[in-house]
């Protein structure tokens, strides 16, 4: 019981006024617009608790795991329905069993002064190969999904999911690197997500989701980047 609430108690550390107005009107809009347009529950569930992980981690908090579990699995389900294949399998066969791992590798490196994860910052080199293998991957996997499924939009599909994939390896290692990927994977994802609720699906929950985390991305961008540099924790492949 009390590691249980020591856990709570570094997870509330430090808390400013943007974290705290930012955590509250994301999660409000959501729920608000939602509601209106009678979204079904497990689309709320996911972008709900979606919205709390990807606003934890770029505060770099242990709980955004927590959140990242119920998440993957709503929001696995969702993406499912509306058909991106791609997004399902990224969800269930990567993003859930490296959550897991996640936990266990965060833990290693938090700060226990400020609760937060320590930050660093990718070299050149490691830049350029993960810029190749990415295009390598976009290009073989959804030429997969184009030929062996019945994707909706394969190659943007394809897209996500692969950068998806290195963003998730990067946010793992603790690389700031990781929000500028975010930033595209969101992008992306809110065009995906617009066909979706354009197309009669019943969506527009994920779709905000998808507006809170390229948001949200932005303003930890700035965050990570500044502490990464502070940190100084720049690093040889």
């Amino acid at each position: 019981m009390e590691n249980i609430k020591g856990f709570i108690n570094n997870e509330l550390k430090n808390w400013n006024k943007f974290d705290c107005l930012w955590m509250i009107i994301a999660n409000v809009v959501i729920i608000g617009v939602s509601l209106y347009f009678h979204d079904t529950a497990i689309g709320i569930i996911s972008s709900v608790t979606g919205t709390i992980c990807v606003i934890l981690t770029g505060m770099g908090r242990m709980s955004n795991f927590i959140f990242g579990t119920i998440n993957i699995v709503a929001y696995a389900i969702v993406a499912y329905k509306a058909t991106y294949y791609g997004d399902v399998m990224l969800n269930l066969f990567y993003y859930l069993p490296t959550n897991i791992i996640g936990w266990f590798m965060w833990k290693k490196h938090m700060n226990d002064e400020s609760g937060e994860v320590i930050k660093r910052k990718l070299t050149l080199k490691m830049e350029i190969i993960i810029a190749v293998l990415s295009i390598a991957g976009i290009l073989v996997y959804g030429y997969f999904l184009k030929k062996y499924t019945n994707d909706a939009l394969p190659y943007t599909d394809s897209m996500s999911t692969v950068l998806s994939i290195v963003a998730q390896f990067l946010l793992l290692k603790r690389y700031m690197e990781q929000w500028i990927i975010w930033i595209v994977v969101d992008g992306v994802s809110i065009f995906m997500w617009i066909m979706a609720f354009f197309n009669g699906g019943e969506s527009i929950a994920t779709l905000l989701m998808w507006s809170v985390y390229f948001i949200n991305a932005i303003f930890m961008f700035t965050k990570w980047y500044k502490e990464s540099k502070e940190n100084n924790c720049e690093i040889s492949a």
